[in-house]
């Protein structure tokens, strides 16, 4: 479960061949006590969660680097690992 970003207390992760449960391309970003996973590109919420000003910027930097994003899942349902992706500044 290689992480891929890490901006504001978030931790963008890719988890390698998780593709089975969603079946949607999709990462894990981690805030102190709380998970989301969201869908990409659409930025939808498929469980858990986020503090809503988390929920924001992570939105933004999705839809900054939705391309890449997209990229990586591809890479890490191969088996192979995804690149780092530009933090949110």
């Amino acid at each position: 479960m290689p992480a891929i970003s890490m901006f504001y207390g978030i931790i963008v992760y890719i988890y390698f061949m998780d593709d089975k449960q969603h079946r949607l391309p999709h990462l894990h970003a981690k805030y102190q006590d709380h998970e989301a996973i969201v869908s990409i590109p659409e930025g939808d919420v498929l469980d858990g969660g986020l503090p809503r000003s988390k929920m924001r910027l992570l939105l933004a930097w999705i839809e900054l680097h939705k391309d890449e994003l997209q990229a990586d899942w591809e890479l890490a349902v191969a088996g192979e690992s995804p690149f780092k992706i530009e933090p949110l500044r």
